[in-house]
């Protein structure tokens, strides 16, 4: 007798029943999709105003942050200006090969690391302790003026910055002509600005100066929000001012602090090239070249070669990155919070 035909068993779990009709997975998973889809849309629509005030912000960074990243080919071209970007020809990582090649490079490369980190071991600091400080005072006008008087110099743009220091501490500064009035003799006078030793640390006051005033306003958003009865209670309990500050104040802005430490981490490939170019001189060189300048000087001041120029830019933008991710995770492997998921 011949055996019937055994029916082939059916995927039951790729299949759903509706109506007594047998519906894939991707077919009962259709309408539940489009359901979210119009409920997306329903509520764009539904928030349409904050949408269009922030479309000239997106816009903005779609055409200035986005669209000019189609440059970066040019790293792996010889740029011909006569054809453009997109029809120069490509020539691999001859670029790189070039950059390697550079001993100028390598020194930029340590001078940036050198500054970035001196700046976040030295001048990071300062707007905590700024922050806390100010926080301390109990007379509302007098600590609103304080505050008003460190923020402005953040306003002011380095050209002005490095003309007052060179008014300051140039060779024929006002520090110089004391020294020269005190001593009467011209070889008594400091070169401040022409100093390696001495430029360096003129680099970390003056970026302090600066920027701690308007670094403090973020630190003291963050301390307002803090509860007041932990220092009702501290204080009923006796602790000082300061311990206050170091128990209460300071772990409340700590979670602050680890991320604009970590996107810190994330710039230090940037040394700040709008205040060296100002306060820059031959005679610093050595200590003072950062990745920004020797860029700056490839690019427009001897052979224009933006190609080469544009490796070193994409070079500089990948390392930041790294340096973000590294910072990020440290902080997550030390139990603080991340940037990132």
């Amino acid at each position: 007798m011949p055996l019937l035909s055994q029916p082939q068993p059916v995927a039951a779990a790729n299949l759903f029943w509706d109506g007594g009709i047998a519906m894939s997975a991707g077919q009962a998973m259709a309408p539940v999709n489009n359901a979210k889809k119009k409920k997306l849309w329903i509520q764009i629509w539904r928030n349409r105003q904050t949408y269009i005030l922030l479309l000239p912000g997106l816009v903005w960074y779609a055409i200035f942050c986005y669209v000019p990243m189609g440059g970066l080919q040019l790293a792996f071209k010889k740029f011909n200006a006569g054809i453009g970007i997109l029809k120069s020809p490509w020539i691999g990582l001859t670029n790189y090969q070039f950059v390697i090649q550079d001993t100028a490079f390598f020194r930029a490369l340590a001078n940036t690391f050198i500054i970035s980190g001196s700046k976040l071991l030295f001048v990071f600091p300062v707007a905590i302790v700024l922050a806390l400080l100010i926080n301390e005072l109990r007379t509302g006008r007098y600590k609103q003026t304080l505050q008003t008087i460190f923020t402005f110099p953040h306003f002011l743009s380095w050209v002005i910055v490095a003309s007052v220091m060179l008014g300051l501490l140039g060779s024929d500064g006002a520090i110089n002509n004391i020294i020269y009035a005190i001593t009467g003799d011209t070889a008594d006078k400091i070169p401040f600005l022409g100093n390696p030793r001495i430029f360096r640390p003129i680099l970390y006051i003056t970026d302090a100066w600066k920027s701690a005033g308007w670094s403090s306003i973020i630190y003291l958003a963050t301390i307002a929000s803090i509860d007041v009865e932990q220092y009702e209670a501290a204080i009923i309990d006796g602790a000082t001012r300061f311990q206050r500050m170091w128990h209460i104040t300071l772990p409340g802005i700590k979670t602050t602090i680890i991320v604009l430490f970590i996107l810190a981490c994330g710039s230090m490939m940037d040394a700040g090239f709008d205040q060296i170019f100002n306060l820059n001189n031959a005679a610093v060189r050595d200590v003072s070249d950062i990745l920004d300048t020797y860029i700056y000087r490839i690019t427009f001041q001897t052979a224009a070669d933006f190609g080469f120029s544009t490796a070193i830019s994409l070079m500089k933008a990948v390392a930041n990155f790294i340096l973000l991710v590294f910072a990020d995770r440290m902080a997550k492997l030390a139990g603080e919070t991340g940037l990132f998921a």
